[in-house]
């Protein structure tokens, strides 16, 4: 009982970890620490719990991880744009160790269900936090604390409110547009313990996802979710949300009979989103719109000049790159048009939000297209596979959160099935 109750404990405490270092504000303000404290409870959960590792899967990650390092480092070699930083670059080798790292020690367990286990466990207590955090903010709005993250180089990387580093909230001071109003009162975009309110709704959706696909499908838990996604008035996280709903009705009911309710249950949902949606496109937050077309726009045309090599994936190499490279397309222009929008930034010397279209760019196509491919190939999810993966990939091209490690666990687990196939027929062949 107590070693079941220590695995447990392991178990959560790494899986909080593996999220908190794609979004979390842990991370944010103490990367570097975070980072070291996260791989060193990985490797001392092997001692503490005393488990026998298995050979199959410790081949299968060893060359998982040799694999995707040494296509980093040829990329490193061949990227267009040089010279690439070797910090930059030793990052994401960082972020793949701790990734297959993850995965290794969830497959050494005997319950394979382990990693999804953590998972809902982990996510119900960040739905419990938002809520409560975003309830709460009208009575301590004037008890926060100003906390500021720095990058090495002395400039500011990030600024947040917190309530006795229990709450944290955006600064509305340096975002505005961060702050809504509900019947009268003051309250503040949900983003929990992450950055931005986008990176909850991504795994609020996830654990939507989960409560549906595996754990019960209790009302009540669904009703929570869908007012924590509300409550960061995200457009992605409202999109995702209903098209979840679209599906999974559709797999219950009868088509007849679905079609009814997913019109009941949309038309508050579609209240919001379409108001969202005009406000970003045409209103007070176009220029987050703005932002997110240009990250997804000039990045594939970068890809799309340097189609082979990519121009690499430092980002500070990338950022003085599409600062001076202007898309030509009479064929993009022509489709703005037909939609009605007008993009007004040609160009900018920031990172992008797009995480797809610039690891395309950094990458190349050869080497995102076998990403893609290991990541089709994942398995930790196998049910409902298809609505999963487009909770994925939308995401990704909403959020730099495809490079970080609880996205590229997924690339990588689709790799270790690789490798296990081909141990397998090794086996069999002698």
């Amino acid at each position: 009982m107590i070693r079941l109750m220590k695995r447990k404990i392991l178990n959560n405490l790494i899986l909080f970890m593996l999220i908190s270092s794609t979004g979390g504000l842990l991370f944010v303000f103490n990367r570097n620490l975070s980072f070291l404290f996260f791989s060193l409870i990985i490797i001392c959960s092997f001692f503490l719990l005393s488990k026998r590792i298995k050979s199959k899967n410790f081949y299968s990650s060893l060359l998982a991880f040799c694999t995707v390092t040494a296509l980093l480092i040829i990329n490193f070699f061949v990227a267009e744009v040089q010279p690439q930083s070797v910090t930059k670059y030793s990052f994401f080798v960082v972020v793949f160790f701790v990734s297959t790292l993850s995965l290794f020690y969830f497959h050494n367990q005997e319950n394979k269900n382990a990693l999804l286990d953590s998972l809902y466990f982990i996510l119900k207590i960040i739905l419990f936090h938002s809520l409560i955090s975003f309830l709460l903010y009208p009575f301590i709005e004037g008890n926060l604390e100003t906390i500021k993250a720095y990058m090495s180089n002395g400039q500011e990387k990030h600024t947040a409110k917190t309530f006795k580093y229990l709450f944290y909230y955006i600064d509305i001071i340096e975002k505005p547009e961060a702050q809504v109003s509900l019947f009268g009162i003051n309250l503040v975009r949900n983003s929990s313990i992450f950055w931005e309110p986008g990176i909850l709704q991504f795994y609020l959706n996830i654990l939507f996802f989960l409560e549906i696909s595996f754990y019960g499908r209790r009302n009540f838990m669904l009703f929570l979710i869908l007012l924590a996604i509300l409550s960061t008035y995200s457009t992605t996280g409202l999109l995702l949300l209903f098209l979840q709903i679209i599906y999974f009705l559709n797999k219950k009911f009868q088509k007849k009979y679905s079609t009814f309710i997913v019109f009941i249950i949309a038309i508050p949902i579609y209240i919001v989103l379409s108001s969202n949606i005009n406000a970003k496109v045409y209103g007070e937050g176009e220029s987050s719109f703005q932002k997110r077309l240009l990250d997804f726009t000039q990045p594939l045309f970068i890809a799309i000049e340097h189609p082979i090599n990519g121009v690499g994936v430092d980002l500070d190499k990338f950022s003085d790159f599409r600062s001076k490279f202007y898309p030509n397309s009479k064929m993009l222009q022509t489709f703005y048009k037909s939609i009605s929008i007008s993009q007004y930034n040609q160009t900018t010397n920031k990172g992008s939000t797009n995480s797809f279209t610039y690891l395309l760019a950094g990458f190349g196509f050869p080497l995102m297209l076998l990403f893609i491919y290991a990541f089709l190939k994942q398995q930790i999810i196998r049910h409902n596979k298809m609505i999963f993966i487009i909770l994925i990939f939308v995401s990704a091209m909403s959020e730099p959160l495809l490079h970080k490690p609880f996205f590229f666990m997924f690339i990588i687990s689709g790799f270790i099935n690789f490798y296990d196939k081909v141990i397998q027929n090794k086996s069999s062949l002698l």
